[in-house]
């Protein structure tokens, strides 16, 4: 097998980046990636420590991620299921990354940078949804910022109702985690309680 052993290999192969690819990459937020943030109610958060990489989906209503000055990103953890496998990594090594997607839109917004947790109170209780405050909010430093073509979104047809997925075709969560514990977990009756956990375990 054939493989790419060094960047300058790897740069003759694909050549120079265009102009529109490398002027779009700033160490700030500015009011054009600002209303990007703003509209996305969907995030997929990287981070990596000494186990490895992890990618997590976070998402919430559009703007739950809050712009507070033009490099810092505030992050409410809403509940989940306790594996908590980015926080535990952030708080090991801060290096992160966040990529924005908005349903209808074929654009993405990169943002690289380092992270820490916060448990201030204060600013707990100004991301609470009725009474439930999160436990922790991730403070973002945004390092660098840049919009992806939207061609991966245009390849995958993403937001087209027509090509989705019919989900009785996949497995359930109750089924692989059956599968995979012997029985001892999930089943039917976890995917059939799982509508009204969900609901009483968004915040």
């Amino acid at each position: 097998m054939s493989v790419i052993a060094s960047v300058e290999q790897l740069e003759a192969l694909y050549g120079t980046p265009g102009e529109a690819s490398t002027v779009k990459e700033i160490d700030w937020i500015s009011l054009e990636y600002r209303r990007l943030i703003e509209a996305s109610p969907f995030a997929v958060l990287a981070t990596v420590g000494p186990e490895g990489l992890d990618c997590s989906p976070r998402g919430d209503r559009p703007g739950f991620v809050r712009i507070a000055d033009e490099r810092t990103l505030l992050l409410p953890d809403r509940r989940g299921n306790n594996r908590v496998d980015s926080l535990r990594n952030i708080v090991r090594d801060p290096r992160c990354a966040l990529l924005f997607m908005i349903p209808g839109a074929g654009t993405t917004l990169r943002v690289n940078g380092r992270a820490q947790l916060s448990i201030d109170s204060q600013l707990l209780a100004s991301f609470a949804v009725g009474e439930k405050a999160p436990r922790s909010v991730m403070v973002f430093t945004v390092e660098t910022i840049f919009f992806q073509c939207a061609r991966a979104i245009v390849r995958s047809d993403l937001w087209n109702p027509a090509t989705h997925v019919a989900v009785e075709t996949l497995p359930t969560p109750g089924q692989i985690l059956s599968a995979l514990s012997e029985a001892k977990v999930g089943g039917e009756r976890y995917d059939q309680e799982w509508p009204e956990r969900a609901r009483l375990s968004l915040w």
